[in-house]
């Protein structure tokens, strides 16, 4: 079993060319949001950001968006009518896909039944590479067959329950199995969120030991959502993003650990990002 580490980060981010442009490190688009949340795209963006992406738009319900263009010049906001995701935002849904190499749902969307819906049907008519997260998970256990193999589904140990009716213990190897099955029988990536994250594509599993218990505040997992959405964008193979985004959200996490203690936020891992990923 492989455990990730430095030289996988090394890998994938290498000097730049002098001549690079914008779009060349990609495009994210995120969907998520609602009239009571707007953290979740937010971290998605910053981190994805934070990871090198070029370019991040947040489709969000408008009151999310508005709030969301507020906190910072930085981010893109496409307001959708209404106060959750519906089917009668699909066309713009579409449209702002095309233009993106990767997307992200999920984060702060609610569960109401018309957007559990929407999002079965954003991701049934997806071709680009996406990570599913949060509520969109919710989606998903109501229709398996949207998932493709480039879906990066990120769940914490309920979600995964939801998702497959599998309880999953901490046992490390039976965890390993279970994660590497149920990979296999969706056709997808499971990235099991945890004290130690596991990492299946089916075929292969790898597990991350960054991280720690200070993680569990609110937030840390949207921003590995980004980290991991910002990858997918720069055109890395999903189950590499997978497992880089965790080592990179963990130990961007360590690092801000040492610093807050218990006063952690999602906010201060977002800033250590650059130190995780920077070459030397």
């Amino acid at each position: 079993m492989k455990t990730v580490d430095k030289k996988l980060i090394k890998k994938m981010f290498k000097p730049r060319e002098k001549w690079s442009h914008k779009g060349d490190f990609g495009s994210l688009l995120v969907i998520g949001g609602s009239k009571r949340y707007s953290g979740s795209p937010t971290f998605n963006a910053l981190a994805a950001y934070r990871t090198g992406v070029d370019l991040v738009t947040i489709a969000a319900p408008r009151r999310a968006a508005d709030i969301i263009a507020s906190f910072s010049p930085d981010l893109i906001t496409y307001p959708l009518d209404g106060d959750y995701l519906n089917e009668r935002h699909l066309d713009d849904i579409f449209v702002l896909a095309e233009d993106s190499n990767a997307v992200a749902i999920g984060g702060g969307l609610e569960r109401n039944e018309e957007t559990l819906t929407t999002v079965k049907r954003i991701l049934k008519g997806l071709t680009s590479p996406c990570v599913i997260d949060a509520d969109a998970i919710h989606a998903v256990a109501k229709d398996k067959k949207v998932l493709r193999k480039n879906f990066i589904l990120t769940p914490h140990s309920h979600e995964f329950y939801v998702l497959t009716g599998k309880k999953p213990g901490t046992d490390i190897k039976k965890r390993t199995q279970l994660v590497k099955k149920e990979a296999s029988k969706l056709g997808c990536i499971i990235l099991l969120k945890g004290y130690i994250d596991i990492i299946s594509d089916g075929k292969q599993v790898t597990i991350n030991k960054t991280g720690n218990p200070f993680l569990t505040v609110g937030g840390t997992g949207d921003t590995l959502t980004g980290i991991c959405g910002a990858l997918l964008a720069r055109g890395i193979d999903p189950f590499e993003a997978a497992c880089a985004a965790c080592y990179i959200n963990g130990k961007a996490g360590d690092r801000a650990t040492k610093k807050f203690g218990e006063g952690l936020m999602a906010s201060d891992l977002i800033i250590e990002i650059p130190n995780v990923i920077k070459r030397k």
